[in-house]
């Protein structure tokens, strides 16, 4: 029942690149990627490698079109094996079909097994005995020629974007690149054996970027000068976009030593008046859940991007898992009212992050942004992200002989005093307190301070930004974060198939918007939740708010391997 559509197969065309450790897979895919670029096309670039440290295996996974390209492929058109060092390992991450073409170096041994059964159109060249005829030369290089002339790059494109990417290393090994390069384009075969890429009439601005840059990016837009955190795999690529570039727009970053510093820091950074952010995965979220409910209590607004893999404990680091929503939204002890926002692209990390950021100065809030590994570490040829109406200031105290830092008001968002302002001094800690923040165990403040914090998030209107709706018909596919791109691919498969479906991608998860979600969802005749880890914690999650009708189905299938779109669209002509 498997089934791609004419339109899939002539708009995009999916890639892999394998090789052990130092064969420079990860490089032929990063310089393929901005060829891409310059050609006018779009693409997503994920990655893969063994459980070693370093050394080892390594494999890049790409998937070009002439638009958004958001979810991998069932299967790949082409494999480029520049070695076979333990690529069984990959043979589930890069299903071939019969039809499937791999460029392959005799020289590296026979096919294994795994990909010699499945296709016997092959294409052997001696990449690394032709490497050597160049001084310097590097078989990978030989391979991106070839491999590039075969899809239809132009070779004045491909020697830019290997100029962009290898100029930092010198002249002697730019020329020789650009040497080896050339001798690929030269080992094409003559026939035809894939549909060519073209180029559009007209080339509009495109970035090359990955989830953690955008997600960095989203942050500085917003207005974030000050970063505290911990590295931790797969995150700390924010961390290191954003050093240099806090740096440049008067912010700074300091890396703390370990996430109960980092979070701490933030709120203090926050508390003294400059937009703070972390940046996280599952085990240092966990680590940081007293600090966010210290950050709720005192109404500090703090955003933390967690970067989501596989769990639980250690777990899978260099996998991708929603399997933080729980720990997100339930994570805090009492009542703690926060945002929680899920990323549905790698374009919409930008996005998502900069509204979060607006969002708690504006309501004086914790946010969490839920990406992951699939999102954070790929790369994607993209249109350049979009802005957030919201125009997310804080509201701060103006002098007064009577503050009260948490003072009722009708949006329940008082107005916060900066150190230094003799007028306005005020407690802010963990403590319960009453409207001036004098600590108070009082029923009657309890209760005004906890309906309070809870009001100020439920009462503001997020606007439509609160989840994108793709399609229409009696079928719902209900998703989040980035199981979105499989997700509206399988509807748009649906859709040809006769069948007409709809895609509702929640981006706002808490507080929920219980009546949007109603009106969306209302007419839907069948309705499937698509997630991606063990549980279901989306669907329960939607259950528990009780806006999901009994013959709602859940598709929850865990990491390590990328949903894709085929599984879901089998789901539903199976008759979910």
């Amino acid at each position: 029942m498997d089934r791609k559509t004419d339109m899939t197969e002539a708009a995009t065309l999916s890639i892999a690149i394998v090789g052990s450790g130092g064969s420079g897979a990860v490089t032929t895919g990063k310089i393929l990627l901005e060829g891409i670029a310059r050609h006018g096309l779009y693409a997503l670039m994920s990655r893969s490698s063994g459980p070693q440290i370093r050394g080892g295996e390594s494999a890049v996974m790409l998937r070009i079109g002439q638009s958004s390209v958001d979810a991998l492929d069932d299967d790949f058109d082409i494999l480029l094996a520049l070695d076979w060092l333990n690529v069984e390992r990959f043979s589930d991450e890069i299903p071939v079909t019969e039809e499937s073409l791999i460029l392959h170096d005799p020289d590296k041994g026979d096919l294994p097994a795994v990909y010699a059964q499945m296709t016997h159109r092959h294409v052997a060249r001696p990449l690394e005995q032709l490497a050597k005829s160049i001084e310097n030369g590097r078989a990978n290089m030989v391979g991106l020629g070839l491999l590039a002339n075969l899809i239809g790059l132009p070779l004045a494109v491909v020697n830019a974007a290997a100029h962009d990417i290898l100029k930092h290393k010198g002249e002697v090994v730019l020329q020789a690149t650009l040497s080896c390069i050339e001798t690929g384009y030269a080992q094409t075969p003559d026939e035809t054996l894939v549909l060519p890429l073209s180029a559009p009439e007209a080339i509009t601005e495109r970035w090359n970027i990955s989830g953690n840059e955008a997600s960095g990016f989203g942050a500085l837009q917003g207005g974030v000068r000050f970063v505290a955190a911990y590295p931790i795999t797969p995150a700390s690529e924010i961390l290191e976009w954003l050093a240099p570039n806090l740096e440049q727009t008067g912010g700074s970053l300091l890396q703390a030593e370990d996430e109960l510093a980092s979070i701490n820091m933030i709120i203090g950074a926050s508390f003294g008046g400059v937009p703070s952010l972390t940046a996280t995965s599952g085990p240092g979220l966990s680590l940081m859940m007293e600090g966010l409910g210290l950050a709720v209590a005192s109404e500090t607004p703090v955003v933390v991007a967690n970067v989501m893999r596989g769990g639980p404990s250690t777990g899978i680091p260099t996998k991708s898992e929603q399997s933080d929503l729980n720990l997100a939204l339930y994570g805090f002890h009492g009542d703690a009212p926060h945002i929680v926002l899920s990323a549905l692209s790698i374009r919409d990390c930008a996005f998502t992050t900069q509204w979060a950021v607006k969002l708690t100065e504006t309501l004086q809030a914790v946010a969490i942004v839920l990406t992951d590994q699939s999102l954070g570490q790929a790369r994607a040829v993209i249109a350049p992200p979009r802005q957030p109406a919201l125009e997310g200031k804080r509201k701060l105290a103006g002098d007064t002989d009577h503050y009260q830092r948490y003072a009722l008001s009708d949006d329940a968002v008082s107005p916060m005093a900066i150190p230094g302002n003799a007028h306005c001094i005020y407690t802010a800690d963990g403590l319960e307190h009453n409207e001036q923040g004098t600590p108070s165990a009082m029923a009657t403040d309890h209760q005004q301070q906890l309906d309070k914090r809870r009001q100020k998030l439920t009462q503001f209107e997020y606007g439509d930004d609160w989840a994108e709706v793709t399609g229409d018909g009696e079928i719902c596919l209900i998703t989040w974060g980035s199981a979105t791109g499989a997700t509206r691919e399988a509807a748009q498969r649906l859709s040809q198939a006769g069948l007409p479906t709809k895609t509702l991608a929640v981006r706002l998860l808490a507080p929920f918007s219980t009546e949007r979600f109603k009106q969306v969802t209302a007419h839907a005749k069948q309705i499937l939740v698509v997630e991606q880890n063990h549980g279901g914690q989306f669907f329960e999650y939607l259950n528990a708010q009780r806006v999901l009708p009994g013959h709602a189905h859940s598709l929850a299938q865990p990491g390590p391997l990328p949903l894709r779109p085929n599984v879901i669209y089998n789901r539903v002509m199976q008759g979910l």
